[in-house]
């Protein structure tokens, strides 16, 4: 493989190390200012882009049925009542046994 590149530069020019340089360095600020450009022209307003995002979002939203929030409703409602019911059982034990102690 080296023998092929050998081959092919041969016949031409050797360019200078300065002369690669600069046009390495001016194809490196030509490609900023392109890039820049074309950033700036793809790039919308970000609040714009934010009500677009959440729009898209709210259209992936699965509502719950009227039965199942009235289920779900139902559960919240006497899981709160037996977890009332038990921190006062454990109270009137502790007021117990504190009336018991003290006396």
């Amino acid at each position: 493989m080296a023998n092929d590149i050998e081959k092919k530069s041969v016949g031409k020019e050797t360019p200078d190390i300065s002369d690669v340089k600069e046009s390495a360095d001016s194809r490196k600020s030509k490609d900023k200012d392109k890039s820049k450009k074309a950033a700036s022209a793809k790039k919308p307003n970000k609040f714009v882009k934010f009500f677009k995002d959440a729009k898209s979002e709210f259209k992936k939203v699965v509502w719950p049925t009227p039965k199942s929030t009235t289920n779900n409703t139902i559960v919240v409602i006497v899981v709160c009542l037996a977890a009332g019911l038990f921190v006062f059982g454990i109270d009137s034990l502790f007021a117990f046994i504190n009336r018991l102690i003290l006396g």
